[in-house]
């Protein structure tokens, strides 16, 4: 398959170029795609180097920082205006090994989106606190209950989409930002039809840069998936 990958960034200087050596490493035809809200830290510029030194490195610059979920937005319709089957969306902070990248793209040979799962055996986290990990897996139990998606892992960022099921998508329906805009995603190719598979990763907490989650985006998750509930 003609493959994308996606890094959506915000201030991610220490881990860009370092994350695209690392994907290169591991799928070396694979193209890059940088989709950058405006970084006042340089990523941007950083990005455009990369693309300079390799012709499969893109970038998208994006006005401002709106979050998450229009990064993502973005992403598809960048994706969908070219020749791709599968894109994999995945964080710049090394939170997503890419070694995990072949077996989501052997997964997605047979299914339509691909979820790299903390929440499956051989899943996991390292480095972690206790309050953090009740909080991710409370979080996740909430949004499977509530709206009685299959997908264990439901706010994972590492996914591999086929091309049809965001062809599928009414991206001007999407009301939901930051992490809830993985949740809404997951739910809506799941009622539509799709199939759905999970793929074990293990996800440490990043060594460099700083976190981009808050009790607002967490909060904002939560409202989110009892709106969804409500919209069924």
């Amino acid at each position: 398959m003609n493959v994308l990958i996606a890094l959506p960034t915000y201030n991610e200087k220490e881990n860009l170029e370092l994350m695209v050596e690392a994907i290169r490493e591991v799928q070396p035809e694979a193209e890059i795609l940088v989709v950058d809200d405006n970084s006042p830290d340089g990523t941007g510029d950083i990005a455009e180097s990369l693309a300079g030194e390799d012709s499969n490195v893109h970038v998208l610059h994006r006005e401002k920082k709106e979050g998450l979920g229009p990064a993502l937005v973005a992403a598809f319709q960048w994706m969908l205006e070219r020749d791709y089957d599968l894109l994999i969306t995945m964080d710049c902070d090394f939170s997503h090994d890419p070694k995990y990248l072949a077996d989501m793209i052997r997964l997605a040979e047979t299914n339509d989106l691909v979820t790299g799962s903390r929440r499956v055996p051989g899943g996991g986290s390292e480095n972690w606190g206790l309050v953090r990990q009740l909080v991710s897996a409370g979080g996740s139990l909430y949004a499977r209950m509530m709206l009685g998606l299959p997908v264990k892992d439901v706010t994972a960022g590492f996914n591999a989409y086929r091309r049809h099921v965001l062809e599928a998508l009414d991206f001007d329906a999407l009301f939901t930002s930051g992490y809830a805009r993985q949740i809404e995603l997951k739910y809506r190719i799941w009622k539509g039809g799709a199939k759905l598979a999970e793929t074990p990763i293990v996800f440490p907490d990043r060594v460099r840069g700083n976190s981009k989650m808050s009790s607002g985006i967490f909060f904002e998750a939560l409202l989110g998936v009892a709106k969804l509930r409500l919209r069924g």
